[in-house]
Order: C-alpha cells, then sequence, then structure tokens
C-alpha cells in the first residue's frame, strides 16, 4: 500500500512543483500557454506569482511525504493539497462560461481526478496504519506469542 501512497504523492508533487514553478517563474506565459488558464480573466502578475510560490510550498510538503510516507508527513501534506484542490475543483465546475464543452469536460476530469487523488492519499494511510496497528496487536496477543 506504500508503494501506492508514493505513486499518488509523486503525481501530485510534479503536478505542483510544475504549475507552481512555471507560475512563479514565467506567469505570463503560464496564463498564455497553460490550458484554460486564459479562460478566467484578468491576468494579474501578483496573484500568478504568489499562486506560484504558494504552489511550490505544498510540493516540497509532498515530495517529502513521498520521500519519507509516514502518516505525519503524509496526511498533513495531502490534507495543504486538498484544502486547494478541491474548491479549485468546485470554482472550475462553476465557472464554465468561456469554455468549449471539450475544455470543461477534459478540466473537470483532471481536477476531479487530482482533487480525490489528495484525499485518496489521506485515507490509504490512515487504512494502511490501522492494519499495521492491527498486525502489531495480533503478534502480541497470547494466540500469537
Amino acid at each position: 500500500m506504500t508503494l501506492i501512497i508514493r505513486i499518488a504523492l509523486a503525481v501530485l508533487f510534479l503536478d505542483e512543483l510544475i504549475v507552481g514553478g512555471w507560475n512563479l517563474v514565467s506567469p505570463e506565459t503560464f496564463y498564455t500557454h497553460f490550458p484554460t488558464a486564459d479562460l478566467t480573466p484578468p491576468f494579474s502578475e501578483h496573484y500568478a506569482t504568489d499562486f506560484g510560490g504558494a504552489t511550490l510550498g505544498i510540493a516540497l510538503l509532498l515530495g517529502i511525504a513521498m520521500v519519507r510516507p509516514k502518516a505525519h508527513f503524509v496526511v498533513p501534506a495531502a490534507l495543504a493539497y486538498s484544502i486547494f484542490a478541491v474548491p479549485h475543483f468546485f470554482f472550475h465546475l462553476n465557472n464554465m462560461e468561456n469554455f468549449t464543452l471539450g475544455e470543461a469536460i477534459a478540466l473537470n476530469i483532471a481536477n476531479g481526478v487530482v482533487a480525490l487523488l489528495g484525499i485518496g492519499v489521506i485515507l490509504l494511510t490512515a487504512a494502511r496504519d490501522r492494519r499495521a496497528a492491527g498486525a502489531t496487536a495480533d503478534v502480541g496477543s497470547p494466540a500469537n506469542p
């Protein structure tokens, strides 16, 4: 189960690293060339660079959790990501005025998948640790000395 958690964290880490880095280093090209970013105007360099920095902060947490997938790293990192990703999904779901049908479908599927991935990482980590705690308790029980 830890491998699945690491893979999910890697996907989220890479997503945040690319989006955050691009926004911080070149906010105008991100706005112009990232799919659908220019469909929710206006462009603001201030917001784009702030978003890029915050996104890189989340990427750092996800990277640490990916390398050391202990619950005390994974849960805060995935929660930080989810606090962003879930409202982001609902924002786009409710703001589709300038989108083609194809753009709307692709964007909402992509945003929904990564939002669910963040929540899934938390649930998988809890299940993994609950299972490990149960196995440890079974080893020390009188039936299994």
